[in-house]
């Protein structure tokens, strides 16, 4: 599985409109929205790296009230929830 980082820029009055069109389509797994220098945040997860470019360049940029966007692909995913996992191996619940 691929994953795509997406910073978008939005036209400020209509960030929720824009964040429930993006959540609908498909390949992209989550919109959030945020503080700082950009206004919404989307995770993109394909299972091929052509696709990138269908969800983001044909279908998010082209999203009424987008103004830009900014792309990082991510090279490893790293998370709290799959490290305990990992050292939670062998040790199954003693019930």
């Amino acid at each position: 599985m691929i994953t795509a980082i997406v910073l978008i820029q939005c036209e400020t009055d209509s960030i929720p409109e824009v964040a429930s069109a993006l959540a609908a389509l498909p390949g992209v797994s989550e919109v959030y929205s945020t503080a700082g220098n950009v206004d919404l945040i989307a995770v993109v997860r394909v299972r091929e790296f052509h696709q990138i470019a269908d969800v983001i360049a044909d279908r998010i940029s082209k999203t009424a009230g987008v103004v830009d966007t900014e792309t990082h692909i991510a090279f490893r995913a790293y998370s709290q929830h799959d490290l305990e996992e990992t050292f939670a191996i062998g040790f199954e619940d003693a019930d």
